[in-house]
C-alpha cells in the first residue's frame, strides 16, 4: 500500500512534480504516496471545468444518471478494499469504515435516481391576474457553475461523495479538493468516475495541500463552494468571497437530551448503550457525535452509571480489527488538545468518570460531570471520544441547556411524548431533531445542516442539488389556457 497515487486532472490521471506521504494514525506506517498538482496543472482542471459548464448541463439525464449509478455499483463491488483503505489513512475502525462505504453507495444511488427526475420544470397559470391573460411559467433550475467541493478528513469517502455526486447530477463540473490527511478515498472515487462516459473536464480530484485553497476559493470561475470543516476555516472563506454561494457544514456540540418520561430500565439502557456508541464512534470525530448529555434529574441517578459502563465497554485499539469500537484520533496533536481540554475542566472542578488518559494519537473513551460552563471543553467542539453529563430540572431547562451552545448542529431527544417532540421541533435551535435516539443519526437522503455557527446551507443529495442550482423562469405568451 505504498505505490504513489496519482490525482485526477479534467478526468484523467496526472502526476505533478512533488509527493507527500499518507500515513495511519494507528501505527504511523506509510499507507500510501501521493502526487501534488503543480499550480499550472491547478490552472488546467479549473480551466477545463469553466470550459465544459455549458455542454455539461446539457448532458442528458440518463447519461449523468449512469455515471452515478456505475459508481454506486462498483463501491459496492470494492467494498472491503476501500473500508480497508479508509480505516489505515484515517485511523477509523474498520467496521465504522464498513458502514461509511455503505452510505456512499447509497448517496450515489439517490443521486442517480434524482438525476433521473430533477429539473422537469413547475407549470404556473399566470391568467389569476387580468395582466397574465394567455400567459403560462415554466420554472426550471440551472446550475450555478463551476462547484469548488473541500472535503473533511473525518469521513474521506462520504463527504466527497456528498460534493460530487449532487453536483453530477444536476450537470454542475466540480474540481474537489480532499483533505491532505486522507486523501485516498477521494481518489478512488476518481477511479470510479473515470470508469464513466461523462464529458472530460467536468470533474477534477485535486490533491493540493491546505496553502494552496485560498487561490482556489478567489477564483471566479468557481462561484459555488460546498466546505466541510471547522468553524473557523468555512467562515473565513464566505467571508473572502461575500458574492459567491457558499455551503458551510461545520462543527457542533452536539446533545442528547433524556427527558423524564423515558425512565423505564429498557428506556434507559437503550439510551445509555447509544450514547457510549456515539460519543465515541469515529473517536468522536463527526459533528454529530454526542458531546453533551442533559438528562432530567428524576432520571439522572440511574443514567449515569448506565452510561459510564457502557463507555467502558467499548472495545478501543487497532482499527484494522472488526471488533475495535474506538480508534485512534487523525493524529497525535488532535489527540493531545483533546487531552488539554480534559485537563483544564478538571482542574476547573469537573469530576472525571472515566477515561482521560492518551497514548500516542489515541485517546481512551472519557466521562466526566460538573464541567464549569465557561471550560473549553463545554463551549467548543471536542472532536474526541469526550462525553459530558449534566442534571436539569425539567423541559424547559433542558431545552435551554441545549440552546445555550454557540452550535446547533442536531441534537437527540429521549421522548415517547408526542407533544413533547413537536415542542423540541419549535423550540431547539438547531437543523434537525432526532426524537428517541442521538442526534448522530444522518440518512443521507434527508436535509443536514445547521444553525448558529454550524454553517449555512444543506447537505442532502436533493438539497445539495438545490444549492447548486438557481431558478430560471420562462414564460409562454399567446396560450389558450
Amino acid at each position: 500500500m505504498t505505490s504513489t497515487h496519482a490525482f485526477w486532472l479534467a478526468g484523467r490521471q496526472a502526476a505533478g512534480e512533488t509527493t507527500f506521504d499518507v500515513t495511519s494514525p494507528w501505527d504511523g506506517r506509510v499507507v500510501g504516496t501521493v502526487s501534488v498538482p503543480t499550480d499550472a496543472q491547478v490552472e488546467e482542471a479549473v480551466a477545463a471545468a469553466h470550459a465544459v459548464v455549458d455542454e455539461f448541463a446539457a448532458t442528458p439525464a440518463h447519461v449523468r444518471a449512469a455515471a452515478l449509478d456505475h459508481v454506486s455499483k462498483r463501491l459496492v463491488e470494492r467494498t472491503e478494499e476501500i473500508a480497508q483503505l479508509i480505516s489505515a489513512e484515517n485511523g477509523k475502525p474498520v467496521k465504522w469504515a464498513r458502514g461509511e462505504v455503505g452510505r456512499a453507495v447509497s448517496v450515489f444511488r439517490f443521486a442517480a435516481e434524482e438525476a433521473r427526475r430533477f429539473n422537469g420544470g413547475e407549470a404556473q397559470r399566470l391568467d389569476t391576474d387580468a395582466g397574465g391573460q394567455g400567459r403560462l411559467a415554466l420554472t426550471r433550475r440551472f446550475p450555478k457553475g463551476v462547484v469548488l467541493g473541500i472535503a473533511p478528513f473525518n469521513f474521506p469517502l462520504n463527504l466527497c461523495a456528498h460534493k460530487i455526486a449532487p453536483a453530477i447530477a444536476v450537470g454542475a463540473p466540480i474540481v474537489l479538493k480532499p483533505a491532505p490527511a486522507t486523501p485516498l478515498s477521494g481518489l478512488i472515487l476518481g477511479e470510479l468516475l473515470a470508469e464513466t462516459e461523462l464529458p472530460a473536464g467536468s470533474w477534477s480530484v485535486l490533491t493540493v495541500p491546505n496553502d494552496k485553497m485560498p487561490a482556489l476559493v478567489q477564483d471566479e470561475r468557481l462561484p459555488v463552494i460546498s466546505f466541510t470543516g471547522s468553524d473557523k476555516v468555512g467562515y473565513a472563506i464566505m467571508d473572502s468571497v461575500p458574492r459567491k454561494h457558499c455551503t458551510l457544514e461545520l462543527g457542533g456540540n452536539g446533545a442528547a437530551v433524556v427527558l423524564a418520561d423515558f425512565a423505564s430500565e429498557e428506556d434507559l439502557d437503550w439510551a445509555a448503550t447509544r450514547i457510549a456508541t456515539f460519543s465515541n464512534y469515529q473517536g468522536g470525530q463527526s459533528c454529530i457525535s454526542v458531546q453533551r448529555v442533559i438528562a432530567d434529574a428524576t432520571v439522572y441517578d440511574r443514567l449515569l452509571p448506565k452510561i459510564v459502563a457502557a463507555v467502558e465497554a467499548q472495545v478501543t485499539g487497532d482499527p484494522s480489527d472488526s471488533a475495535t469500537d474506538v480508534g485512534p484520533l487523525v493524529n497525535e496533536d488532535a489527540a493531545k488538545r483533546v487531552e488539554s481540554w480534559v485537563d483544564e475542566a478538571v482542574e476547573g472542578g469537573a469530576q472525571l468518570l472515566t477515561g482521560g488518559k492518551r497514548d500516542g494519537a489515541s485517546y481512551a473513551p472519557t466521562v466526566l460531570t460538573g464541567v464549569p460552563a465557561d471550560a473549553t471543553l463545554a463551549c467548543e467542539e471536542v472532536f474526541g471520544p469526550v462525553l459530558t453529563v449534566q442534571s436539569v430540572n425539567g423541559e424547559a431547562e433542558a431545552f435551554a441547556a441545549v440552546n445555550s451552545s454557540q452550535y446547533g448542529l442536531q441534537a437527540g431527544v429521549f421522548t415517547r411524548d408526542l407533544q413533547t417532540a413537536f415542542r423540541a421541533h419549535r423550540a431547539l435551535e438547531v437543523g434537525g431533531v432526532i426524537v428517541g435516539d442521538v442526534p448522530s443519526y444522518r440518512a443521507d437522503q434527508m436535509p443536514y445542516g445547521g444553525a448558529k455557527q454550524s454553517g449555512v446551507g444543506r447537505e442532502g443529495v436533493k438539497y445539495a442539488m438545490d444549492d447548486y442550482t438557481y431558478e430560471r423562469v420562462l414564460v409562454l405568451t399567446g396560450l389558450a389556457l
